[in-house]
């Protein structure tokens, strides 16, 4: 089997479960968007220190596909046994929300607006923060349109606010003070 299957060469792709649409289609955009803040926490995992939340990082890794799996999928009953992986529960935002919270404990309280600088660790987070911010628009577009589970646009909210606590974390560690503005 080959990577590439020439079905998208005319700017269609298909769908999880079946139909097809523009590779600009909300969905698709959503999902894209997903994807690519997945890859965004890839670098995250990738940049020295490696063991700074590496665990948590590759369990949200792990949910953002699950998200990405379910946006793609416009008629979730028709695959319903082939997303019974992808499950997301409320009790993943509670992780997040522990985990800035544990964060924060470490830190002295934020007093002013942060600029993404720093270690490379803390910038990267900074980006996988941007990129979050954009894949939750994203999302809340499609919503306007489609069916789409209330706790992605929450777990998206919260998992930002996560990457720039994580951010200021990372700077913290190392010594590094917020660059602020």
């Amino acid at each position: 089997m080959r990577i590439y299957t020439r079905t998208g060469d005319a700017g269609e792709t298909g769908l999880f479960g079946g139909g097809r649409v523009p590779k600009d289609h909300a969905r698709v955009q959503s999902y894209g968007d997903v994807d690519e803040l997945n890859s965004a926490i890839g670098l995250v995992r990738a940049t020295e220190p490696g063991d700074v939340s590496d665990a948590l990082l590759e369990s949200i890794q792990r949910d953002l596909f699950a998200i990405g799996g379910h946006l793609a999928t416009p008629d979730p009953e028709r695959v319903r046994h082939a997303l019974e992986k992808a499950s997301l529960s409320d009790g993943r935002i509670t992780v997040l929300e522990r985990a800035i919270d544990a964060a924060e404990d470490q830190m002295p309280p934020l007093t002013a607006f942060v600029l993404p600088a720093g270690t490379p660790k803390a910038a990267s987070l900074h980006l996988a923060r941007t990129v979050c911010r954009r894949a939750e628009r994203s999302v809340v577009h499609l919503s306007h349109e489609a069916e789409v589970p209330e706790l992605f646009i929450t777990y998206l909210n919260r998992l930002s606010d996560l990457l720039f606590t994580l951010a200021r974390l990372a700077n913290f560690q190392a010594g590094v003070g917020d660059v602020t503005w």
